[in-house]
């Protein structure tokens, strides 16, 4: 990391904001991109924000599956955004759930959102600017976790959205595509 320069960066849950979400999304044959997502990740680029992924991903400590899995089916997503000339700065996941985990993974964890941990090592490991940034999710967890960093922009991909997840937002949009168009006017 530069000590020199700061960055800011466009975080972004995955399933329902890159991709559609079929519920512990694991094998490549079901993955499925969301329309304009490529585009819409080149046009954030080009404002200057770096892309960095931030997904809890309970379905390995539920055992659905596991994190060869997880790493194998990221390896190939971050392999498909190069191919579109985008590139993925970083992706942060927690795999643990308090409730539902098996094993090691049944706990509470700082990563998980709501709570900021993802967006916290990002800010230290990439040199983020967390009052510079900007975060888009589908569900009021990523919201809380983007406000609860420090985060700005919390932008909730929604089609209708409930009343109190909006509040928390800083506005809903219907896509990532809808939340670069947002950025844009709002820079």
């Amino acid at each position: 990391m530069s000590s020199t320069r700061i960055s800011r960066a466009l975080f972004l849950d995955r399933d329902g904001v890159i991709n559609h979400d079929p519920g512990y999304l694991h094998r490549l044959e079901e993955f499925v991109f969301l329309g304009g997502v490529f585009a819409a990740c080149r046009r954030a680029q080009a404002l200057g924000y770096r892309l960095v992924v931030v997904t809890n991903q309970s379905g390995i400590g539920r055992g659905v599956y596991d994190e060869a899995a997880f790493a194998t089916l990221t390896a190939w997503m971050c392999e498909r955004f190069r191919e579109e000339g985008v590139e993925i700065a970083a992706i942060y996941h927690d795999p643990t759930h308090q409730a539902a985990g098996q094993g090691a993974y049944r706990r509470a964890s700082p990563d998980r959102k709501p709570a900021p941990g993802m967006l916290l090592r990002a800010r230290d490991e990439l040199g983020i600017d967390l009052r510079r940034s900007a975060l888009v999710g589908d569900s009021v967890h990523d919201i809380m976790a983007g406000r609860a960093a420090g985060v700005p922009v919390n932008l909730l991909v929604a089609q209708s959205p409930d009343a109190t997840d909006a509040a928390l937002a800083t506005a809903v949009v219907g896509s990532l595509a809808a939340a670069v168009d947002w950025l844009e006017r709002h820079s």
